[in-house]
């Protein structure tokens, strides 16, 4: 297979896995393993490339929600009768988590937790929460009652999601849902979260590209998985968001424990 069309391949699996409660981490450590992508060409550097095509596939689609944001600083200090504002300081707060983990384990988690075990496994824990979650309590509020707190304690689900296999989409709308939102407020307010995590990895791997430098070949493949995963990521964000108005999160639960079960027999074989 051509390494252009591995690299599409890749970029398409990050845009629909981005943002889907798959686990897109687990997918690409998955997909190389199981065709035998060239890691060195496809590795944690690339992961990070095809983090941005997605990253462009949210800010475009939330757009709007992102100017009213941007028109609102000027009125932080009023989160309480400012909507705007007051969603600034939520996002905020439930970023913390992440930039935490990410600042104390990001190590650790590269070098000992990109295995297609760990994303099996986790696969697997994750679908149980998914079952769980569906099946607490009524989902009846807006993401604008979101407190303080819930709003850390779902940043702290996101700072799980560094673990290949968890899903950041996946674990952050769990626990919304555990919280009592609406499936497309939940999403709403993940996705815009996620905004500044997708950010922060990509800004975290951008020195370390810089210093090792990059060839024509190289920038090609980088451009292909940005494009494509963008492309890929905006149809998914749109189309999930009204999927999750209708429905709940049991196929994609279950798609995990296929995929986990695969992976244990692949693991074995």
């Amino acid at each position: 297979m051509p390494i252009t069309v591995q690299a599409a391949l890749l970029g398409i699996v990050q845009g629909l896995t981005e943002f889907l409660p798959v686990s897109s981490s687990a997918h690409l450590i998955l997909a190389r393993a199981f065709f035998g992508f060239d890691s060195d060409r496809f590795g944690l550097a690339f992961d990070v490339a095809c983090h941005v095509g997605t990253l462009i596939a949210i800010v475009i689609y939330f757009r709007r929600e992102l100017v009213e944001m941007v028109a609102a600083i000027p009125r932080v200090m009023d989160a309480g009768r400012d909507a705007n504002a007051r969603l600034i300081w939520l996002l905020g707060l439930g970023t913390l988590p992440a930039i935490a983990a990410g600042l104390l384990f990001k190590r650790e988690i590269e070098e000992s937790l990109r295995t297609p075990l760990v994303a099996a496994v986790m696969l697997a824990l994750g679908s149980v929460v998914f079952l769980v979650a569906e099946r607490r309590g009524p989902k009846t509020r807006s993401d604008r009652t979101l407190t303080m707190t819930e709003a850390v304690w779902i940043g702290c689900a996101q700072a799980v999601a560094l673990v290949p296999g968890v899903s950041r989409s996946g674990i952050t709308i769990a626990v919304a849902l555990l919280l009592g939102l609406r499936r497309p407020d939940a999403a709403r307010f993940i996705f815009l979260l996620a905004i500044p995590a997708i950010l922060g990895a990509a800004g975290s791997e951008a020195p370390h590209l810089i210093k090792a430098g990059m060839d024509a070949d190289t920038a090609l493949l980088f451009a292909i998985g940005v494009v494509t995963s963008a492309v890929v990521g905006y149809a998914t964000v749109k189309y999930f968001i009204r999927y999750l108005g209708k429905h709940s999160l049991d196929v994609f639960a279950w798609y995990r424990i296929a995929l986990a079960a695969a992976t244990f027999v692949w693991l074995v074989r």
